[in-house]
């Protein structure tokens, strides 16, 4: 069930320009963006992917990983085909880097958005989760489940590279909930030759969603060996992140040779916990350490007295407080959504 986008510009020369995210892609009659599942047919863009989630799973809310938005919750999550990205590393591979043209259409089995809330509901989620891929390539079909969500009564999160445009994200913001934006590394031309991206609008992204008090955020950043893990490049995306809100959580994930890059060793714990070190000397409160075994950087404390508030192995978790979101021990109000 293909539909047509909403933000598009048409050009003097018939083209059409995408406004969703921030590659802006001008198409050329039956062209493709950069994304793979935006097609420009008959003087519209379509967006071949909309109704057909190719991955669908019920997933702790730890996986996203979200550490201070309800904790212990089922979510109900699902991606497509396409991104606007292009990550050798990327761990999702087998449907990000797929496009419509490659597998063809449809693909995947259709599911409108009042099917994927119905799902959502009978499961005993909590929230929908848009993942997996790139969420802002398949931006319509998320905006109508979220609406219809948000009249069910549930929350919506966003995992995602951050490069949607402002005016995407305009449209999405009153329905967003929550989002783990990733921060792939801390210099132009680390995004530019690794990711085909900039990474500006990334971080004026997550600046004015830090700052909208609707909306969770949270932020995951892979350490991959010899690429991104400097102690300048910390050091300097550290001050950053705690210039804009101490109190963001920031996730450190080990990278594990995967896709086009096979030739780097997984990230050492030694690394993951140097990055960790500097990010508190900077001044965030809350540094997490993400699919390796740690205790110390797994557990959420009191940013005041130092309690520990949720312990976590994995995805399991237990809070300790007799009030949601507060320390027992000293009454600090801990930053985050509980209820």
């Amino acid at each position: 069930m293909p539909a047509e986008a909403e933000l598009v510009r048409t050009l003097r020369d018939g083209s059409l320009q995408c406004r969703v995210c921030e590659h802006f892609c001008v198409i050329p009659l039956d062209g493709w963006g950069r994304c793979g599942v935006r097609q420009h047919v008959d003087g519209k863009l379509i967006l071949q992917v909309y109704g057909y989630p190719i991955a669908v799973h019920l997933d702790p809310i730890e996986k996203k990983p979200l550490y201070h938005f309800l904790p212990g919750s089922a979510i109900y999550s699902l991606g497509t085909l396409g991104c606007n990205f292009r990550c050798p590393w990327c761990q999702n591979w087998e449907i990000s880097q797929l496009t419509p043209r490659e597998v063809g259409l449809p693909h995947g089995k259709m599911m409108t958005p009042e099917e994927v809330v119905r799902q959502a509901q009978r499961q005993g989620a909590r929230a929908i989760a848009y993942t997996y891929n790139e969420p802002t390539v398949f931006f319509e079909y998320t905006l109508d489940i979220a609406r219809l969500a948000r009249e069910a009564g549930l929350r919506n999160v966003y995992v995602s590279n951050g490069f949607m445009s402002r005016e995407a994200l305009e449209r999405l913001v009153p329905y967003l909930d929550a989002i783990n934006i990733d921060l792939k590394g801390f210099s132009e031309p680390f995004y530019r030759e690794y990711c085909g991206a900039r990474l500006e609008p990334v971080k004026r992204n997550i600046a004015d969603l830090v700052h909208n008090p609707a909306v969770w955020v949270e932020v995951t950043t892979l350490l991959i060996p010899g690429l991104n893990d400097s102690d300048a490049e910390l050091r300097a995306a550290a001050e950053w992140m705690a210039r804009v809100s101490p109190d963001t959580p920031w996730h450190f994930s080990a990278f594990f040779p995967a896709y086009q890059m096979l030739d780097r060793p997984p990230t050492p714990l030694t690394t993951l916990l140097k990055a960790a070190q500097i990010a508190r000397e900077a001044g965030m409160r809350y540094v997490y350490l993400g699919n390796v075994r740690d205790t110390e950087f797994g557990q959420t404390r009191c940013p005041q007295c130092g309690a520990v508030l949720i312990q976590r192995s994995g995805y399991w978790t237990r809070p300790l407080w007799t009030q949601s979101g507060r320390c027992s021990a000293c009454g600090a109000a801990l930053p985050g959504v509980w209820e």
